[in-house]
């Protein structure tokens, strides 16, 4: 067996038993002839885990509210007995189970037999029996308050409460309630139902506070048998949460004035000034206290209503997965960037002229009679001399050979035959050597590039979500316009700014661009609707980019082939970045479009991956280069920044470009060999700032050259004022096409880009 624990009342336990026995007292007053609804709230304390002797010294010292000597003897009693089961209960270390509803029900025989009653006229039974009803109700009391305290001690401010918890509580204010009005008057009764009013409507700012505030008005509805209290108090309610967005004193000043005119319309005023002064102080307390409540403490009751108002589970539970996801990207990106480090070591240096002097001297001086000879007329020197021009040569032949060679070596025709064969063999090892130096540099760039989208996705997955004041302004601006969110999520920075949330499926995607857009004054496009059920689904607003982009292709391929040689390609990178590419293999047919199709295919997926533009337009070309056939592809490549405006321009091989802005012509141009022609390219880079209503052309050589000359290609298109990037690219084509008088002489294709203002 335990020993009873030993009782330790802090300031904090004391407060708590006090509002306690406070409660207890007012249930005693709910009801005309003070019957002791308290043994209700005494029993759900007892089942909550008050201490029994406290709890049982309260409920005894509010049962002296009956002015009866029997009302405290059966009070005494019935404490006796739930105290005795309850000290039996804890020295054997156990919880009463549902035999505790036997032992409530056997507490009642005290009040049924002992508790002074005379019984309601209204009911046309003895008092005894009525006496019985009462019992049985207040054992279903027991249980319900059990329920409610229970909530409001452990479970409020810690977590969302349910509906059977919440009709509880209000069951519980309801008793408590019908007691203050009848212990302690109206004015008192309102004093604390407007500060409760205030409160919900200072804290949540959204229309929940309007329904409890009428469940705050029931006790006064039921006192008063009217309805007009609940009209009263959703009145207060509204009135303050039409102010709220302007400061809690506004609100409070919008419910003060309808109070004091609630008081005009039932004729208060005309029963003198003190009367008066009475109603208004009942309004003016919860006034002052909510005018006079520091912000930083009103902040911090803010964050933790919302905390605990959310489903906080799902949280963690995403953010636990990120952040493990993005430490494990995070690990992988250093991996990777370790093996491009280790690819980019030194490498094996290539052949010396020493080593291949060596050679030639081991495999065919080492065996000759003259071989002291030759080192007396010191032809070493003579032999550096033969391998330097073979080097550079690739070879060598009588011409080369120096003079004190010819003239003192008896073997000069095996000295340059052993010299040749090294070379030869020399230049396949370098050749070899090189070529694994380019596959590993390959390998490096992939490698770094590699690690550098793993290091952004690292970090963009262990980004947390948090909770927001935006999140509950947004809910709340949903709700006013007819729309439930039932969970909403918004997370990213900038341009990574994402609003996630949960509503009913059919719901208007402008309408709640609309809504989000005005409540957290950021421009918002429609990213993603997923469905979820068939009524709900999940929509993914974005940040809307400052521009759009439309687009306009022509082509025509030449005549007598079936396939045109020139590729286009708009790629849709992510919500604020596109690529605009044309490229043209050399020739025309299936070949030069097979080339061209390579080639974008090649960065289309690279820059799909994210991986940086420098390492995408090197591993392009050397992959290009690599083919077995001479096949080479010019390329226009722009990728445009639609916040900004700004396009990164890429020209390799390709004829000019244009920028059409206004009465402006922009001539884009580059001087690099076409993709494939050498290992290493030197692509010509520009950045170009577009604006709204600018046009980007890009054409293939079969545009540019029927006009003959780049003035009289920019002499045309300064005289065009399009409006729209399909009709510019058409015509383009139409009068390329009439100075080769309609027949095309190659293959011929224009891609044009406009740019215009997001809304």
């Amino acid at each position: 067996m335990k020993k009873l624990p030993r009782v330790r009342l802090n300031p904090k336990a004391a407060l708590k038993y006090l509002l306690l026995a406070a409660a207890m007292l007012l249930c005693n007053y709910a009801l005309p002839c003070h019957e002791p609804l308290s043994f209700a709230l005494f029993f759900a304390a007892l089942a909550c885990g008050a201490d029994p002797f406290l709890a049982g010294g309260a409920y005894l010292a509010v049962s002296a509210n009956a002015l009866s000597l029997q009302a405290t003897l059966s009070a005494a009693i019935q404490a006796a007995f739930l105290l005795l089961v309850s000290v039996v209960y804890r020295r054997f270390g156990r919880k009463p189970g549902f035999e505790r509803i036997a032992y409530a029900a056997a507490a009642q025989l005290p009040f049924i037999f002992l508790f002074p009653h005379e019984g309601y006229p209204i009911l046309p039974l003895p008092p005894t029996a009525q006496k019985a009803i009462l019992a049985a109700g207040i054992l279903l009391l027991c249980l319900l308050f059990e329920g409610g305290l229970s909530a409001l001690l452990t479970r409020a401010f810690r977590t969302r409460l349910g509906a059977a918890d919440l009709a509880e509580l209000a069951l519980l204010w309801l008793i408590a309630g019908m007691g203050t009005l009848s212990a302690l008057g109206e004015e008192i009764f309102y004093a604390l139902s407007l500060t409760g009013t205030l409160a919900s409507v200072v804290l949540l700012k959204t229309s929940a506070a309007v329904p409890f505030s009428a469940v705050l008005s029931l006790p006064l509805c039921l006192f008063t048998r009217s309805a007009l209290p609940l009209a009263e108090f959703t009145v207060y309610a509204s009135a303050a949460l039409l102010l709220v967005p302007y400061g809690k004193s506004a609100a409070a000043l919008a419910l003060f004035v309808c109070y004091a005119a609630a008081l005009w319309l039932r004729g208060v005023y005309a029963l003198g000034a003190l009367p008066a002064i009475l109603w208004l102080t009942a309004c003016l307390v919860p006034v002052l206290l909510t005018v006079c409540i520091p912000e930083s403490t009103l902040r911090r009751a803010d964050k933790t209503l919302l905390f605990y108002r959310e489903r906080t589970l799902p949280r963690i539970a995403v953010n636990r997965c990120r952040r493990a996801v993005g430490e494990q990207l995070y690990e992988v990106s250093s991996l990777f960037r370790e093996i491009s480090l280790a690819f980019r070591m030194q490498d094996r240096p290539s052949v010396t002229a020493e080593q291949l002097k060596s050679k030639v001297i081991a495999s065919l001086c080492a065996s000759c009679p003259e071989r002291r000879v030759c080192e007396s007329y010191r032809l070493s020197d003579g032999l550096d001399k033969l391998i330097a021009v073979g080097r550079a040569k690739g070879h060598v032949n009588l011409i080369d050979l120096p003079a004190d060679i010819s003239a003192h070596c008896i073997n000069a025709a095996g000295l340059l035959f052993a010299v040749n064969g090294h070379l030869a063999e020399y230049a396949r090892i370098d050749l070899e050597l090189e070529t694994a130096r380019e596959g590993r540099r390959l390998l490096a760039e992939q490698a770094q590039g590699i690690s550098e989208i793993l290091k952004g996705m690292a970090l963009e997955q262990s980004e947390e979500y948090v909770f927001s004041d935006e999140e509950r302004r947004l809910s709340a601006a949903l709700a006013r316009e007819g729309l439930l969110s039932f969970e909403i999520f918004l997370y990213g920075e900038g341009e990574n700014f994402t609003v996630t949330l949960t509503l009913d499926a059919d719901a208007s995607g402008k309408q709640l661009c609309r809504i989000a857009e005005k409540a957290l004054g950021v421009p918002l496009s429609l990213s993603e609707k997923l469905p979820l059920t068939e009524d709900r689904a999940c929509f993914i607003l974005r940040k809307r980019p400052v521009y759009d982009a439309s687009f306009g292709v022509a082509s025509k391929t030449k005549e007598g082939e079936l396939a045109c040689g020139d590729t286009h390609s708009l790629l849709k990178i992510d919500e604020r970045r596109f690529i605009v590419a044309l490229s043209d293999g050399m020739g025309s047919g299936e070949a030069a479009r097979e080339v061209s199709d390579r080639t974008l295919s090649l960065i289309e997926s690279f820059y799909k991956a994210k991986m940086p533009s420098d390492t995408v337009l090197s591993t392009v070309n050397r992959l290009v280069a690599y083919s077995t056939e001479e096949t080479f592809s010019c390329l226009d490549l722009a990728a445009v920044n639609l916040d900004t405006g700004a396009a990164d321009v890429v020209k390799i091989g390709s004829p000019a470009g244009f920028v059409l802005s206004g009465e402006t012509l922009q001539v884009l141009e580059g001087e690099s060999l076409p993709i494939g022609v050498l290992d290493a390219i030197r692509p010509t880079c520009l950045r170009v700032e577009l604006k709204a209503d600018d046009f980007l052309v890009f054409m293939s050589d079969g545009i540019s050259s029927a006009f003959g000359s780049s003035s009289d290609l920019c002499a045309y298109l300064s005289r065009l004022h399009p409006l729209n990037p399909q009709a510019l690219a058409e015509e383009i084509l139409a009068s390329a096409l009439s100075l080769y008088h309609g027949r095309a002489e190659d293959d011929m294709t224009v891609v044009t880009v406009k740019l215009t203002k997001a809304g």
